[in-house]
């Protein structure tokens, strides 16, 4: 497919006129949790990215910790700010030597965490400011209230959650209107169908779909954890662990034949299944090289028949992932409210 031919069209993520391309960039890969990474090399990816129109880049303050949003700034310099739009997090504590150390999602300092995002990012305003997880201590009205402040101060332009339930979506839409919640969805991660994505279709939020490929596994190019370098945050996933990988790769399989049938890649089949899922719904994929950019990007253009999304439903009706999507702290940090 040749990428001239890629009109990257755009959509609307909430009711406050928030548009995006219809993919955009996660970040956090460039810096953090899957080893090592070349610092030039990202940033070529970034203004890369540009070209082909997926100027929607997500980063947070605890990849890293704080690497990734300064990556993001040095790829910013020299470009017009209002060509890019920057999405970051917030909600985490960190240590002396940046570990984590717990959720504080407290006016003060969600007004601490900003000043910090917005210096490394080196702009004066965010377009989308998430919480990264529920903050267990902090009333979601009190958080979002503080969130609502940096928007009248013109810090934050839109709003977003991450990893919310539908009772805690309710409760912040009514304190100041929601944009945006990102989950983590997928052809193997659906967990949000049942009850999540009919709440904040009810309430006009759109949804930004985190690790839109597994994490790398559906695209079909990891066949051994072992691939994985050895300060892979993967290695320690319990959906990547042997028995589970290997029961794992057997969607993996189905996907890539259903896709090599229709002339497209597996990563692209992924992120198109997505797509189709509603023109609410914005998939995140991230990548440090620029043949995998191009290839998400051509997503936004493949044409696959209606005879393989059937046959991909039914694979999906018929196949139950193995291993919890993190660990069980990570787990634990996901808000369930009902």
């Amino acid at each position: 497919m040749e990428l001239s031919n890629i009109t990257m069209n755009t959509r609307t993520l909430g009711r406050q006129g928030l548009e995006v391309p219809v993919i955009g960039l996660g970040c956090m890969g460039m810096s953090w949790a899957y080893g090592g990474s070349d610092e030039a090399e990202s940033i070529r990816v970034l203004h890369h990215a540009l070209d082909l129109g997926m100027n929607f880049w997500d980063t947070a303050e605890i990849y890293g910790p704080f690497t990734n949003e300064e990556l993001v700034g040095k790829a910013l310099r020299g470009r017009r700010r209002e060509d890019v739009i920057v999405a970051t997090k917030f909600a985490m504590t960190f240590g002396p030597n940046r570990e984590q150390t717990g959720l504080d999602s407290s006016p003060a300092h969600i007004k601490w965490s900003v000043e910090g995002s917005l210096r490394r990012l080196g702009t004066d305003y965010i377009d989308l400011y998430y919480q990264h997880r529920l903050d267990p201590k902090t009333p979601i009205e009190d958080t979002v209230g503080a969130m609502a402040d940096l928007v009248r101060a013109g810090k934050v332009r839109y709003i977003g959650l991450s990893e919310a339930g539908p009772g805690t979506i309710r409760r912040a839409h009514a304190t100041h209107p929601v944009s945006a919640l990102q989950s983590e969805y997928s052809l193997w991660t659906r967990g949000i169908e049942d009850k999540v994505l009919p709440c904040i279709r009810g309430l006009g939020i759109g949804l930004v779909a985190y690790s839109p490929l597994g994490r790398g596994f559906l695209s079909g190019k990891i066949a051994s954890v072992d691939e994985l370098p050895e300060s892979d945050w993967r290695r320690n996933n319990p959906r990547f662990q042997r028995d589970n990988f290997d029961h794992n790769l057997r969607l993996v399989r189905v996907v890539e034949r259903i896709a090599a049938a229709s002339g497209v890649t597996a990563a692209q089949l992924a992120l198109a299944w997505l797509l189709r899922r509603g023109d609410d719904i914005v998939p995140i994929p991230g990548t440090r090289r620029i043949p995998y950019l191009e290839e998400n990007a051509g997503a936004a253009a493949i044409a696959v028949p209606p005879s393989a999304w059937a046959e991909v439903d039914a694979a999906l009706a018929s196949f139950d992932v193995a291993g919890a999507r993190y660990a069980d702290a990570g787990m634990r940090m996901l808000d369930s409210t009902e």
